[in-house]
């Protein structure tokens, strides 16, 4: 019978330092910010104009969602930390900073590739949180809540969300994913996914960028869809089908691992639960 093995901590000093530093806290605010923090140009249209830039808006949203805090919680946050470093600045109320999140655009940031990248597809199921237990149990589930999908692209080398979408969850991954590689502008080296995706519209949309690579294992009542013997160009798909029946396919099905991890930590970090957004 194995026993688990015991590790005897020997550098107290070192394992105490590093204890302390988990509870220490920085907060570091880019000349970037403080500069753009507010709108100082008219947009000319109807009504006011914004006040707060879209950086103020997302950047008191991330604290929101590090801290696990409320609106007001945040907001009396932000404005402690602004006191403390000395900064003048206004900070919006949790109504503005509610309504303001609901049509913020945002991008994400990513590093830049030193070669083509490979990416991984994949989706997964979010839940539209409003109801009480007690509700559900008493009048059943309102059709009005629902899931979303979440579909993203990642790279496999560097686990960075390229591209995301939120859909309806009646929405295919292979319907949804024209629109979601269109938004990649790197270079694409290969694709991988799961079976989901084996629809004539993916290939199309991969051969319309180019790729001449695809990790896409075929469905259980996969067929050939071009002859060999046909004189248009061979397509991706069926090489790999035939590759499949002669037990040659490349063996990747543990990269759509990557998709679920890279949610997990997110939502190790952020919560399970996600506030504001109504679609």
């Amino acid at each position: 019978m194995k026993t688990k093995t015991k590790y005897r901590i020997r550098n107290w000093t070192d394992y105490n330092r590093s204890l302390q530093k988990r509870g220490s806290l920085t907060v570091w605010i880019s000349e970037e910010a403080v500069e753009n923090w507010l709108y100082l140009e008219k947009t000319g249209e109807r009504g006011a104009s914004k006040r707060y830039s879209n950086l103020a808006i997302q950047t008191i949203a991330t604290m929101k969602a590090v801290f696990h805090q409320a609106g007001r919680q945040t907001t009396g946050l932000v404005k402690s930390i602004f006191e403390l470093m000395k900064i003048e600045l206004p900070v919006p109320d949790h109504s503005t900073l509610s309504r303001r999140l609901e049509t913020l655009p945002v991008e994400l940031s990513v590093k830049c590739a030193k070669g083509a990248r490979h990416i991984v597809v994949d989706s997964t199921g979010v839940k539209v949180y409003g109801e009480g237990e007690w509700k559900v149990r008493t009048h059943g589930v309102s059709k009005r809540r629902t899931w979303r999908k979440l579909h993203l692209c990642v790279d496999e080398k560097t686990n960075e969300i390229i591209a995301a979408a939120a859909t309806e969850n009646s929405v295919a991954d292979c319907q949804a994913f024209p629109e979601l590689i269109a938004g990649i502008d790197d270079p694409i080296e290969q694709i991988s996914a799961d079976g989901s995706y084996d629809r004539r519209g993916v290939y199309q949309a991969i051969r319309g960028r180019g790729i001449w690579r695809a990790a896409i294992p075929p469905r259980k009542n996969a067929r050939i869809w071009q002859h060999g013997n046909s004189k248009q160009e061979r397509l991706i798909r069926d090489e790999d089908l035939r590759a499949v029946r002669k037990n040659e396919a490349e063996k990747g099905g543990k990269r759509n691992q990557i998709i679920t991890g890279e949610v997990w930590r997110k939502q190790r970090f952020f919560d399970t639960k996600q506030s504001f957004r109504t679609s």
